[in-house]
């Protein structure tokens, strides 16, 4: 704890790399397993249906209230929940940094914007606070402004469902779903060259700080080792898969808010 203090203390410019993990302390499930995800979710654990069967684009088409039922209900609990108090703890320090903070998140929960992150967030598997055409029949994306109602029992979506403004089709979220070839992923792809730019510029004293990141689809924990991997630092936070192969790596083996918390005690 001392050493990641001593690493963010001393940094020019902090990157933020979130998992779904980081959420956990919001109160947001991290879908961690097909048991974690019925936990969540018990009615798809009654019909069987697993969340890599439900985040898959087919069922836009084949059964669009069963789709909106999924996303429906997350794009409801996601503007619900109050991001937790590591969030502004992180914004707290990249303000006091010459570079400042950036993020780099695979969530689509928009809980970094809601922190207060206002620039800088790339957000790699797209939104669910913005939609697109599943068709696609153009390349915009576009605030979400309707809310989806959902039936608790069925989750099942009740009608209307969002259409596309220009072909008046049905719209779908703006994420990167499992087998994907019609995400639109022009939104993300210009966040990602922002960040990559700063990212750039401040690599000399750049330290990752990474939150909740897991091996099974590592995207994140790469994006952090190759962030840090010339001149910067890592400390990797993960109760479960803590293990850095790093040379200035820290590994804390906790969740994030409790490790973001110590790590404030000791800076302060």
């Amino acid at each position: 704890m001392a050493r990641a203090a001593e690493l963010i203390g001393g940094a020019e410019a902090l990157l933020v790399c979130a998992g779904a993990g980081i959420g956990v302390d919001s109160g947001l499930p991290d879908f961690r397993g097909d048991e974690g995800f019925w936990r969540a979710y018990p009615p798809y654990q009654r019909l069987g249906l697993r969340f890599v069967e439900l985040a898959d684009p087919v069922h836009f088409r084949a059964d669009p209230e069963l789709a909106w039922g999924f996303y429906g209900h997350r794009l409801g609990l996601y503007r619900s929940t109050v991001p937790h108090r590591g969030f502004d703890l992180l914004r707290s320090w990249g303000a006091r940094l010459p570079g400042g903070v950036a993020v780099f998140t695979s969530n689509v929960d928009g809980q970094f914007q809601r922190a207060g992150f206002t620039e800088l967030v790339a957000e790699c598997h797209g939104s669910i606070h913005h939609l697109q055409c599943v068709s696609p029949c153009q390349a915009e994306i576009w605030p979400v402004e309707v809310e989806v109602v959902i039936d608790p029992d069925t989750m099942r979506a009740r009608p209307p469902l969002p259409t596309c403004p220009a072909c008046r089709g049905l719209a779908r979220p703006n994420i990167l779903m499992f087998g994907d070839g019609d995400w639109v992923g022009t939104r993300s792809q210009e966040q990602l060259d922002e960040v990559n730019a700063w990212r750039r510029r401040w690599s000399a004293g750049l330290v990752v700080v990474e939150l909740g990141a897991g091996t099974a689809l590592p995207t994140v924990r790469r994006y952090a080792e190759l962030a840090s991997a010339v001149n910067g630092a890592l400390v990797r936070i993960n109760p479960r898969e803590p293990e850095v192969r790093h040379g200035r790596g820290v590994s804390l083996p906790m969740p994030a808010l409790t490790a973001l918390s110590v790590i404030d005690e000791l800076l302060r």
